[in-house]
């Protein structure tokens, strides 16, 4: 169970510009405007509390039905 991965990316235009990776545990900018983002974001330990919990939530709940 501890290999199990969550990832949240987010698009515009067809380019990735900042995602969130469990393993990593915070949020990764690949863009200008997504490593600017991400620097906000990593600062929200709330918002990074919510990313885990969704990985508990969603991905260990449904480890049985795959």
């Amino acid at each position: 169970l501890k290999d199990i991965q969550y990832v949240y990316s987010m698009y515009y235009n067809k380019l990735e510009y900042i995602r969130f990776d469990s393993n990593v545990g915070k949020y990764v900018g690949y863009t200008a405007a997504g490593v600017r983002q991400a620097e906000i974001w990593n600062k929200d330990t709330s918002l990074i509390a919510v990313r885990m919990a969704q990985r508990e939530t969603y991905c260990l709940h449904n480890i049985g039905n795959w």
